[in-house]
């Protein structure tokens, strides 16, 4: 259960985690059969679709660690094995660009929020800002010793992000490409960051059990989450600002205010280690992800355990994502598949089938109406759930 901490503060056995893959994967939505749609509890064949329920994004020739979508839902950025990223039409699939010219893979892509620019980030530790329209380089991100988790741009798209193994977290002008801060005091390895809806703050989780809350202007140390008993796995901030979730291979997830970094709430429950957490969009709740093939939501006000999703997926679990309406949930399993979720009763609304090797992560698009997903079979999919976005019912309040 969740519950509210206290001075005496449960110890939970770390469980090993060697390494976590946060990658920028997306999920799908399956009718009858392996490429179809048919909602999980239902015992009836679906009707033979008059084209598949999906478009496939193919061409890279490797694996993708990464896929999302721009913030307006127009176009998709893929990042592969293969040294490249790729920008697709997402109503189309259409290839519209080919980023090239990282010496290796391409570890995480990700579009600007006015859509004009993109990043890039390679396993070698460097990275690239882009004019999207053109598909040239605007800038190469240089400094980092080694392979660099997460990258990405802030809320007002004026400074870039990234987050590396080298324990250290730098910050990036957008306009200028030059460095504007190097957040260090971590001791291991990080796992990714997140901003403040406002810029003002950036977050960065880390293998030494620890979050960090820094200046994103200045890069200075603001405080330190300390309290769990593994690596923090992953961190994002609460759509109003006020919050902080981490979760951690100790099996836990934690809430903590992002005014002064004192700890609020631990979510405990999952058997294995808490892979990832997100919030919903008005902040009232967070889902944690789990290598125990199980997902959670909990009510954050009262530290209720709102649902379980469960009896679905055979493998862990790596990324999960609210709908932007807060209605549903969707889930990326390494068992090669996605799940729809309904995010009040915790029914699986919809299994998503088709890609021949691990789903690593899952998002909506912003209208909801779409799930993209990536997967280590080198292509990405866009999947149509109007469907099943009717037939879901009103989130709970």
């Amino acid at each position: 259960m969740m519950h509210r901490t206290s001075s005496r503060q449960q110890r939970v056995l770390t469980t090993g985690l060697a390494t976590i893959a946060f990658k920028l994967v997306f999920s799908a939505v399956a009718f009858a059969g392996d490429a179809g749609v048919a909602p999980p509890s239902s015992t009836q064949a679906s009707p033979e679709p008059a084209s598949p329920p999906y478009i496939e994004l193919a061409g890279h020739s490797a694996d993708l660690w990464g896929a999302s979508y721009s913030a307006d839902g127009t176009r998709v950025i893929t990042a592969s094995s293969d040294k490249t990223a790729k920008i697709w039409d997402a109503k189309s699939g259409a290839l519209m660009k080919t980023l090239s010219g990282h010496d290796e893979a391409v570890r995480s892509a990700a579009f600007s929020h006015d859509g004009k620019k993109a990043v890039t980030a390679c396993r070698s530790g460097s990275a690239r800002i882009w004019d999207v329209e053109a598909g040239s380089v605007l800038f190469t991100l240089s400094g980092h010793g080694e392979m660099i988790e997460q990258i990405g741009f802030s809320p007002d798209d004026s400074i870039v992000a990234t987050a590396s193994r080298d324990a250290t977290a730098k910050l990036f002008d957008v306009k200028t490409g030059a460095e504007v801060a190097q957040l260090k005091g971590h001791t291991e390895w990080l796992s990714g960051f997140d901003f403040s809806p406002d810029s003002s703050k950036i977050v960065t989780s880390s293998s030494d059990t620890t979050a960090r809350v820094w200046n994103a202007r200045t890069g200075a140390a603001l405080y330190t989450l300390a309290g769990h008993d593994g690596l923090v796995a992953s961190v994002a901030f609460s759509p109003d600002g006020r919050l902080i979730a981490t979760s951690s291979s100790d099996k836990t997830a934690k809430v903590w205010s992002a005014v002064d970094g004192k700890e609020v709430l631990t979510a405990a429950g999952h058997e294995r280690a808490a892979l990832r957490v997100a919030f919903s969009p008005d902040s009232k709740r967070i889902v944690t992800t789990s290598s125990d093939k199980t997902a959670k939501v909990w009510d954050v006000a009262s530290g209720a355990l709102i649902a379980t999703l469960a009896g679905q997926h055979k493998r862990l679990i790596p990324r999960v994502m609210f709908s932007a309406d807060g209605k549903r949930i969707v889930t990326a399993s390494h068992d090669k598949t996605a799940v729809v979720w309904d995010a009040a009763t915790g029914q699986a609304l919809a299994t998503l089938r088709g890609h021949f090797k691990e789903v690593d992560g899952a998002a909506f698009s912003p209208s909801g109406q779409q799930v993209l997903t990536a997967s280590y079979d080198k292509t990405a999919r866009i999947w149509d759930i109007s469907a099943v976005s009717k037939a879901a019912p009103s989130a709970t309040d």
